[in-house]
């Protein structure tokens, strides 16, 4: 695949509401963690966190539907806590970005508060 996994991390998010629709409908919901390599990996949760069909969901339902949607040799993996379905550390889950629009929102927040102090002390200025 040529795609960053920025990238297929965004298209993910943004397909996600779309794929989880079935999901929903049963109980349960998708969470995504996380992409590495071009494998998306998610969680299930709710009534499909422990069930027993839950590959069956992922493979049949979820990477089916990303697959026409984003790309067709697109990977998912649920991560359920079993050793073979793991999260690899240097996934990518879109949380640096996360904090670098906290970090400018709080800059914004502090700038906004800096000036109303400056305007209350000197107020002609």
């Amino acid at each position: 695949m040529q795609f960053l996994d920025e990238d297929i991390y965004e298209a993910v998010k943004n397909y996600l509401p779309k794929v989880s629709e079935y999901v929903k409908s049963h109980g349960g919901d998708i969470e995504l963690l996380g992409v590495k390599d071009g494998v998306v990996y998610i969680r299930l949760s709710g009534a499909c966190g422990g069930c027993a069909m839950s590959l069956m969901t992922t493979k049949m339902v979820v990477q089916k539907k990303l697959r026409e949607l984003i790309h067709p040799e697109l990977q998912v993996v649920n991560v359920d806590g079993t050793p073979e379905n793991q999260m690899p550390k240097d996934a990518y889950t879109g949380k640096e970005e996360q904090e670098e629009e906290l970090k400018a929102t709080d800059k914004k927040e502090k700038a906004s508060f800096l000036q109303k102090v400056k305007e209350k002390i000197h107020p002609n200025k």
